[in-house]
């Protein structure tokens, strides 16, 4: 299956920079369809209101964490298939075993490119 460049992607991350960057590389790849959230809550909120087929979403967060926004979303029944992709700059490896158990899709260690991005979307979409 090939990746759908019309599918509705949710960027979350509280530093503004990274929102755009990620933008970009998703432009770069051929996705228009992109909102944008700066933190949990919002884009629990978002998600409430928009269905999306992705969620890329930063660890390091405040008032609500990457990790409790993937928790939250895997608990709400209308939202828990949604294919959510980790990001962040740590790459402890209990951190990623958390997040596998919390049910996340991928995980992408920064920096990263397009290329990188793109195939971890593949694997994430095009398992699904």
């Amino acid at each position: 299956m090939a990746l759908d460049p019309s599918m509705p992607i949710l960027v979350v991350d509280d530093y503004q920079t990274m929102v755009r960057i990620i933008r970009n590389l998703l432009k770069q790849l051929g996705f228009e369809n992109v909102d944008d959230a700066s933190d949990g809550q919002a884009a629990i909120a978002k998600m409430r209101d928009k269905q999306y087929g992705l969620v890329i979403s930063d660890w390091n967060m405040e008032p609500m964490t990457g990790f409790e926004l993937l928790q939250r979303v895997r608990e709400e029944d209308a939202l828990s298939a949604t294919p959510f992709i980790m990001v962040t700059a740590e790459s402890k490896t209990e951190n990623v075993i958390a997040a596998k158990k919390a049910g996340v899709n991928n995980y992408i260690v920064k920096p990263f490119n397009a290329q990188t991005l793109r195939s971890k979307i593949e694997s994430v979409v095009c398992a699904a």
